[in-house]
């Protein structure tokens, strides 16, 4: 049996790999016939190590967006420990199955998608690797496609180019009275507290990251059929 294992970063706080388990839950009951496990690279059970070490036939799927240091170099360097040939599907990306979801998460916290006064702001993790970067910035006018929003711009939380207030600065220099958060994050966490103590202090309303959705699972299933399809018609 072929199997699947769903790979978070991990976090010291449990809304993270709650997300992470709800999503594993989703792929199962959308593919009952595979073999779904969750796993983590640090700070939460079971490792992608130990998963790794059990099972066979595994493709993993990493549980991430951006295609940056966690993508690039932590799971791989756990995969080579292992010594067993295993899969490894690309990340989540850009997708427009989740785009689908941001724009759910904006429906939900009152946006409306004519509002020309509004400015949103799509937040997410920054990393040093300027490609990953440039790719989460597609976030912003992809979203606002279809939309009369004054504005929307991606601004880092993290990061060498973190700058939540100067994002804000510029969509309100470019005719937003209002702002919105749009967290690009899987899930909650120690981050996305902070951006919402800053979204507090400044009167910005946020909107809730992706969680655990179908469209979330349905885009992991995606990946996996994207490495091991093209392995079959090898």
């Amino acid at each position: 049996m072929s199997t699947l294992i769903l790979t978070a970063h991990g976090s010291v706080d449990p809304r993270s790999a709650a997300v992470t388990h709800a999503v594993a839950g989703r792929i199962r009951r959308l593919r009952p016939w595979l073999d779904v496990r969750a796993a983590f690279l640090e700070k939460c059970a079971p490792s992608l190590h130990d998963v790794l070490s059990e099972t066979g036939n595994a493709t993993v799927v990493p549980f991430l967006l951006a295609d940056a240091y966690h993508a690039r170099v932590d799971i791989p360097a756990v995969i080579d420990t292992v010594g067993a040939p295993v899969r490894t599907a690309p990340v989540l990306g850009e997708d427009p199955a989740l785009l689908s979801v941001a724009r759910l998460r904006l429906t939900e916290a009152g946006v409306c998608p004519y509002d020309d006064e509004l400015g949103v702001m799509v937040v997410a993790v920054g990393s040093s690797n300027r490609s990953a970067n440039a790719r989460t910035s597609t976030v912003a006018p992809a979203l606002a496609d279809g939309t009369r929003w004054a504005g929307t711009k991606v601004a880092f939380a993290t990061g060498p180019h973190a700058d939540l207030a100067g994002t804000a600065a510029a969509l309100r220099e470019s005719g937003a009275r209002r702002l919105v958060i749009v967290p690009w994050f899987l899930a909650h966490g120690r981050i996305t507290d902070r951006v919402a103590d800053y979204a507090a202090r400044e009167g910005i309303s946020m909107a809730e990251p992706l969680g655990s959705h179908n469209l979330v699972a349905a885009t992991v299933l995606d990946r996996f059929d994207d490495v091991t399809e093209t392995r079959a018609a090898a």
